[in-house]
């Protein structure tokens, strides 16, 4: 546990602290120092591809599955999906009131900012994982992620690469400790708003949880019907709670940007921490860089690698401007007199009850229950490939690990254990820590992509010229891809 809690504050606590004006300091932590000039790197290199290229993301979104797929493959939208409900979970809703709570409404606009920086990694990283993917014998269609364009990049004369492998183990150890995070949420919020008894939502969210992670393909089809319906519902009651508070939005616009740059906080010293609120939500809550979304992205069934990494910089707004904006507009639509002295849960069940009465509690238990429980299905397609890349190709090591993950979920479910949370976010961490290895010496064959996407793909369709497809010489699935195509 002190090794656990040694390597925790090294990867999360404050590496660098810079005195500001005023009085205030800004805490850097080792994550931080690493992902936000990885992102700026990124977003330069791709020339603002979130802005720039916006339009053509949602173009890719409503694409038809690639005609000369592989069976079993999922669809580009199929694999955003997943990425989408293991990105929107606890930290869109808690997560989101607890960095207003601490930094203010500025901490929003930072989350707005650290969001288009993120969604340039995504796209790096989700190229790179479809341009490095194989095919799965076992589940059918594709795999990949980190540790594949590890492997690649690392793996010299054996078999296999040592910094594959520890990235592959760290996911495996993070996403056991979420599925505890995920049970202990749900039972929490369950025991308050209708007095379950926590051992009865650990009966019922493991026995439908193994249900559907442990047949072969079911995962995707179940997601495919949950996170669209969630986030489309929580989208249009936000909407609602807009349209009914239209005449107070402008002002809460003003404090979202006064307090952005501190320009009341500064006095206090507090700018600091509405800056460090707003990206750590956002980079929590997004999770670019981590390399969790490349083992989705992997997946996809596309005609070309661009088209899976557009997707996922897409989940990155659906996450962080969307969702977890959603939960920001719902609490600061609220008079600071309703919700003085809450925090958490607490606080947002308030907010909740202020907007829609006491179903309004009622609702958010079951939006956390959707969120969490999704978001357990999808790190448990993440982790598909992790295992089969450190254990081999064989379902007894796959369906060992879904056990363990849903031992975790019960345990989750009946007490709060914060050492296996712990043990999660250092997980996350030297997943990042990984990832980025490997993620900044390959980008340039991301950017050579997106090169060839832009020449072959928009500028023809536009043009009405033939689209040549891609190839990738290395690449036995992409030369086949070609050639089918």
């Amino acid at each position: 546990m002190g090794l656990v809690t040694a390597v925790y504050n090294l990867l999360w606590g404050d590496l660098i602290t810079i005195s500001l004006p005023g009085g205030g300091s800004l805490g850097l932590s080792l994550l931080i120092i690493l992902l936000i000039p990885a992102g700026i790197f990124c977003t330069f290199i791709t020339r603002f591809l979130p802005i720039r290229l916006l339009p053509e993301m949602l173009t890719v979104a409503v694409e038809k599955k690639n005609e000369n797929g592989k069976q079993n493959a999922v669809s580009g939208l199929e694999a955003l999906i997943v990425s989408t409900a293991t990105r929107v979970g606890m930290g869109n809703l808690v997560g989101v009131v607890a960095a207003v709570s601490a930094g203010g409404a500025g901490a929003v606009f930072w989350m707005w900012i650290t969001a288009i920086i993120g969604s340039s990694t995504a796209f790096i990283e989700s190229t790179l994982a479809q341009i490095y993917k194989e095919k799965d014998p076992l589940y059918g269609g594709y795999r990949g992620g980190p540790a594949f364009y590890l492997h690649s990049l690392f793996k010299g004369k054996k078999k296999k690469s040592i910094l594959a492998i520890l990235f592959a183990l760290s996911g495996l150890l993070c996403w056991c400790g979420i599925s505890q995070v995920i049970g202990n949420s749900v039972s929490s919020a369950f025991d308050n708003a209708f007095h379950v008894p926590p051992i009865a939502t650990a009966v019922i969210l493991c026995t439908i949880s193994a249900f559907i992670v442990l047949r072969k393909n079911i995962s995707v089809k179940v997601l495919d019907v949950i996170v669209p319906v969630m986030a489309t519902f929580y989208f249009l009651l936000t909407l609602f709670v807009i349209i009914t508070n239209i005449s107070a939005l402008p002002s809460v616009f003003g404090r979202i940007f006064q307090e952005a740059f501190g320009f009341r906080q500064a006095a206090s010293g507090a700018f600091g921490a509405i800056l460090m609120n707003g990206v750590k939500r956002g980079l929590f809550s997004n999770e670019a860089g981590s390399g969790s979304a490349p083992c989705a992205a992997a997946a996809a069934d596309v005609s070309h690698p661009v088209k899976s990494g557009l997707l996922q910089a897409l989940g990155v707004f659906i996450d962080t401007i969307v969702i977890c904006s959603c939960t920001a507009f719902m609490m600061l639509l609220v008079p600071d007199s309703v919700t003085a002295g809450l925090g958490g849960m607490d606080l947002l069940q308030e907010a909740m009850r202020y907007h829609f009465g006491n179903i309004g509690v009622i609702f958010i238990a079951l939006t956390l229950w959707f969120f969490c429980f999704s978001t357990f299905i999808g790190v448990l397609f993440y982790a598909r490939g992790n295992v089969a890349y450190v254990f081999g190709d064989n379902w007894t090591s796959q369906t060992i690990y879904k056990v363990i993950a849903i031992i975790n979920l019960f345990i989750g479910c009946m007490a709060a254990y914060t050492f296996v949370w712990d043990l999660g976010d250092v997980g996350i961490g030297l997943m990042t820590i990984f990832n980025m290895m490997a993620l900044i010496p390959l980008s340039k064959e991301a950017i050579e992509s997106l090169k060839d996407y832009e020449l072959n793909h928009i500028k023809k369709r536009k043009t009405g010229g033939e689209i040549r497809p891609f190839v990738k010489k290395d690449s036995i699935i992409w030369q086949e891809d070609s050639e089918a195509s």
